[in-house]
């Protein structure tokens, strides 16, 4: 079999959703799911904040919306 996501090889990404499956039950995949999204977002834009004052343009954006 062909490695795909880097060494994770299809088989063992099978396995893995399975356990986590048994471990958390098909009522909580929604919600983990959903708490997941939510804190890849929160990342996301932690980083982008963190980039933008890095760089310098969140000052010139803010000095736009105040005048």
């Amino acid at each position: 079999m062909q490695p795909i996501f880097g060494m994770i090889a299809p088989m063992t990404l099978v396995i893995i959703l399975v356990v986590v499956l048994i471990i958390f039950g098909p009522g909580k995949l929604p919600e983990l799911g959903k708490a997941m999204g939510k804190g890849i977002k929160e990342f996301k834009s932690a980083t982008d904040d963190l980039e933008d004052s890095v760089k310098g343009t969140k000052d010139s954006t803010e000095e736009k919306k105040e005048g």
